[in-house]
């Protein structure tokens, strides 16, 4: 017999299961909700001295009850969950079958829970003091702070809040502890698309070189996705069930291994074939020349991500990048790509600030027109461009972004508006923005660029859209068609034209 052992996430119980337990059972397995110390509201606040190791125990302590000959043990760790429900599996390895990761981070050993939280604030916290807590969401939009709510009823997101408990502070700051042990576990994780996650996503970091990722690539772990929000188990109790018990039979999507003889998606060739300018590299800028003797407009490039810092080559070195800083030189710009430092969802602000210095390094170089000046965003860095639409400065002619995440991302924890190009784009006034989006786009970066657009046709932005219609994320590389090719010559005229013009207005 396969046993479930359920372990809830933040704020959250052995309630949230209920659902999935009845459908697991009905389905003929056995499934137990561990209730993590300090968590059940109705036994009023938490105790002291809860912290991530006595999370730890309680679902060692559900392991060591349930587990025995020919029972098949599965841990399913929610959100946070997963930091007690590793926890328990290097200790218990011998004893656990599967872990599944359901819609959570990959915790490494060392770090606290506390380094994956959407509040900046928080993941400075080193410390916690004696029965402190953080205080669970008290409204429906409280909640998506923490996690898209998509598809959780309304009832059910009424009793998720009236049965929330204040989260020990001690067993976010603890960090976890791993003696290895766990890795000779099989894994499964299963996404929520609704909160941003996907396997397609999953696959291009694992591509990019994150470390974990492209381990996992390399094993056998098997992948699912939902179409729900952060909390499954509350909007699709059903198919929660039935993919749990895929996982346990060891179903489910592999990620496609690097292979040395085939180079990943976004080092491919670009799909254009243009002349090679002449680059320069100056810090972590670099810049393609036209041949010309007189300052001459420029366009800076701002990948996406995140990207691991470890990946090589960095991304100024993809042929994407390098393609379209060549495009734009062969039209008699200055191109300019800039590595910025979006290695994590928490470096938003790091790379940000890169962004803008290297802005004013390219502005500052005697051969650039530093009145004419471009910010090309890709991807990732998206949610970068919202500064440059909320105070758009007289010398940029031009905003374009190309496949763009163009809003906070659920479960990305940007809550911070600065970020929210949807937001920003009432006060771009007259900027000019030049948007490729991309017809086989992944839904939730599909709904950050459908909302960017409906703000801006309240506001009467001015947003030229260049449509790629068969065209999948990074169409550069992956999808080299006639259709794509006319794509990207339409995107480099749109913003060369306005870099032309005599003024934005």
């Amino acid at each position: 017999m396969t046993v479930f052992v359920l372990v809830p996430g933040m704020f959250t119980g052995a309630h949230v299961w209920q659902e999935t337990v009845d459908r697991l059972t009905a389905a003929g397995a056995e499934a137990h909700a561990v209730r993590p110390s300090g968590m059940d509201a109705s036994l009023g606040p938490a105790r002291e001295g809860v912290d991530l190791e006595a999370h730890i125990a309680d679902v060692v302590a559900v392991i060591d009850s349930v587990g025995g000959t020919g029972r098949k043990v599965v841990l399913v760790g929610h959100d946070y969950g997963i930091h007690p429900t590793l926890g328990a599996a290097d200790r218990r390895a011998g004893r656990v079958d599967r872990i599944v990761y359901l819609d959570s981070g990959l915790p490494r050993n060392g770090v606290p829970a506390v380094a994956a939280l959407p509040d900046r604030s928080l993941r400075d916290r080193t410390a916690a003091t004696d029965g402190e807590v953080l205080p669970p969401p008290a409204t429906p939009e409280d909640w998506r702070r923490w996690g898209s709510t998509e598809g959780v009823p309304g009832p059910a997101l009424d009793r998720l809040t009236a049965l929330a408990a204040p989260q020990p502070m001690a067993t976010l700051l603890q960090p976890l502890r791993l003696t290895g042990a766990v890795d000779s576990v099989p894994v499964s994780g299963v996404l929520c698309t609704g909160n941003g996650a996907s396997i397609e996503m999953v696959q291009m970091m694992a591509d990019r070189g994150d470390p974990a990722l492209r381990a996992l690539a390399d094993s056998p772990a098997t992948f699912f996705e939902l179409p729900t929000g952060h909390w499954p188990m509350l909007s699709l109790p059903d198919e929660l069930a039935d993919v749990l018990l895929r996982a346990a039979a060891g179903e489910g999507h592999r990620l496609v291994p690097a292979d040395a003889s085939e180079p990943p998606a976004h080092l491919r060739p670009f799909l254009l074939d243009v002349p090679e300018a002449p680059r320069e590299r100056h810090g972590n800028v670099d810049l393609y020349l036209p041949e010309a003797e007189e300052p001459r407009p420029a366009v800076l490039f701002v990948h996406g991500g995140p990207v691991p810092a470890e990946a090589r080559p960095t991304p100024r070195d993809w042929p994407t990048l390098r393609g379209y800083a060549h495009c734009a030189a062969a039209g008699g710009a200055v191109a300019a790509v800039v590595d910025h430092g979006l290695h994590t969802l928490g470096d938003y602000e790091r790379a940000a600030a890169d962004v803008a210095a290297a802005m004013e390094r390219v502005r500052a170089d005697p051969r650039v027109d530093a009145g004419r000046t471009a910010l090309w965003f890709f991807s990732g860095g998206g949610p970068i461009a919202a500064r440059w639409l909320d105070a758009p400065p007289p010398w940029l002619r031009c905003l374009a972004a190309t496949y763009p995440v163009f809003g906070p991302m659920p479960g990305w924890g940007l809550t911070d508006s600065r970020f929210d190009p949807a937001r920003a784009v009432a006060n771009a006034g007259a900027l000019p923005v030049v948007l490729t989006r991309v017809g086989l786009e992944t839904p939730a970066i599909a709904a950050t660029v459908e909302e960017f657009l409906a703000s801006a046709k309240e506001c009467g932005a001015d947003v030229e859209v260049v449509e790629v219609p068969h065209g999948h994320h990074a169409f550069e590389t992956v999808d080299p068609t006639d259709e794509s090719r006319d794509a990207v010559r339409r995107a480099v005229r749109a913003v060369l034209d306005r870099l032309w013009r005599p003024g934005r207005r």
